[in-house]
């Protein structure tokens, strides 16, 4: 009997190695899973199969699959012949979205209006008078959602909307939920508001921490929509200087067709964590209300591709002028490095703007391991001061923005499910590149002597954070 059950844990041990030697992209992680296989005979393969296998993809894609051909789900569908009239006319546009094209699941659609708001004082305002006049549908999805003051407010709005009667469906992520002690889902079920919990671990599902809906997505009635990087606390009101933890951030009020394409992320989200069927609707149809071309971008271990990466590669290879980066974690992979560095050796003038104080010290310390790299080919890389700036932004010379919810490091990029919108707007682009030069002003530019002259404690300090980059 003993002898039966070590042939059958070897035999699982290697068939495992074997799976992740076929199905890793990454040659890393499958080194990494068929040594713990091999060394670690019967625990390797049962962590390998617990945590090491995309389910995933295949569940989100049997769930995207139930609405293919349902005239409300806006994916891979052709833009109008009213949109092409009204795409921007210019090589580095024309690469950009033809790029887009090719790895997204949307279109690029025109006739939108695009609003930045800074920092909680402008975004929260919008958002709960949005919800405070919505007369059919709230969506809301939110990787952080406190039940403190700026938790309540939404909350008292959104328990105000269900009561008139509005469909309203609030999702929340089950780590980002435990960032504060007080449970928002308490409120909720209190106030009989419609909510679902996005991938509570499970031994019956799947434990899959690392896999996060870090979106930030409100949509009402289908015309009007949110997204950016806030998420809903007490944080991102910046104006309260007694408050330690504050932020800076972004946040984008989006009206006109756009608010289709948030509408749908939020939908395959809420189908993904609820397991509710779709049926087809007639949902109200949005109203041209500018000149902004848009398109969102769905990203996440569901999707096919590393999308993000892609499109992020392809803009920093399009860029003639100028590149602006702004995040507030930055890891790059070789290939992201690479794209950027090159951008500056062609003469592209290429400016990232970093915190200088983080909330999470190790990310800090993971990327001083990279600074070198780009400092030594003539890349721009300035300190913005405190309070924590956790605006994500990319501009590529005066014509196209990236903005949403991802971070530039490997969890963004590989493991959370995000959302990004794509702007080409000239008016837009314009407000948020003054908004990057005066962020720059208040800056310190770091130089390569400052990076290069860290004592051997900080080196290694650093150099040892960067081996876990793959996971931070």
């Amino acid at each position: 009997m003993l002898t039966l059950l070590l042939v059958f844990i070897w035999l699982l041990a290697f068939f495992s190695a074997g799976h992740a030697l076929l199905t890793k992209r990454d040659p890393r992680a499958a080194l990494g899973w068929i040594v713990a296989c091999i060394a670690l005979p019967g625990f390797g393969a049962l962590f390998y199969w617990m945590f090491g296998v995309n389910r995933i993809r295949t569940r989100a894609r049997e769930l995207q699959e139930q609405g293919q051909g349902m005239h409300w789900l806006n994916v891979d569908a052709s833009p109008s012949s009213r949109d092409l009239r009204r795409f921007p006319d210019t090589p580095t546009s024309h690469a950009l979205i033809q790029l887009s094209d090719a790895v997204t699941r949307r279109p690029l659609i025109c006739g939108n209006s695009v609003k930045v708001l800074y920092n909680g004082e402008q975004a929260y305002p919008a958002m709960l008078e949005a919800i405070r006049n919505a007369k059919e549908m709230v969506l809301l999805c939110s990787y952080i959602f406190k039940a403190d003051c700026t938790g309540e407010l939404f909350v008292k709005e959104l328990a105000a909307a269900t009561k008139r009667g509005v469909d309203v469906r609030v999702l929340i992520d089950a780590f980002g939920q435990y960032y504060a002690l007080a449970k928002v889902r308490h409120l909720l079920k209190r106030e009989k508001i419609p909510f679902a919990i996005f991938m509570p671990p499970s031994l019956a599902r799947s434990l899959y921490l690392n896999m996060r809906n870090h979106r930030k997505l409100l949509v009402v009635d289908n015309d009007i929509s949110f997204t950016g990087g806030m998420n809903i606390c007490d944080k991102h009101l910046a104006e309260i200087k007694n408050n330690p933890r504050r932020a800076i951030d972004l946040h984008f009020r989006l009206e006109g067709p756009i608010s289709n394409q948030l509408r749908d992320a939020f939908l395959e989200d809420w189908h993904f964590a609820t397991d509710e069927k779709r049926k087809p609707r007639n949902w109200p149809i949005p109203q041209v209300s500018g000149n902004a071309c848009c398109r969102g971008i769905s990203a996440g271990p569901n999707e096919q591709h590393e999308k993000l990466n892609w499109i992020l590669i392809g803009a920093l290879t399009c860029a003639t002028s100028y590149i602006r980066i702004m995040t507030p974690y930055f890891i790059p992979t070789r290939a992201q490095l690479a794209a950027i560095s090159a951008a500056a050796l062609r003469g592209v003038k290429v400016d990232i703007l970093l915190p200088e104080q983080n909330n999470l010290p190790y990310m800090s310390w993971a990327t001083n391991a990279f600074l070198f790299e780009l400092l030594e080919h003539n890349v721009n890389i300035y300190y913005q001061p405190p309070p924590f700036v956790h605006s994500k932004l990319l501009l590529i010379d005066d014509e196209y923005a990236l903005v949403g919810s991802a971070n530039l490091d490997p969890r963004s990029l590989r493991l959370n499910f995000e959302f990004n919108v794509e702007i080409f707007d000239t008016e837009t682009i314009t407000e948020l590149g003054d908004h990057f030069d005066q962020s720059r002003a208040r800056s310190r530019q770091v130089s390569l002597a400052e990076i290069d002259q860290r004592s051997l404690p900080l080196r290694l300090r650093d150099s040892f954070c960067k081996l876990f980059t793959p996971y931070l």
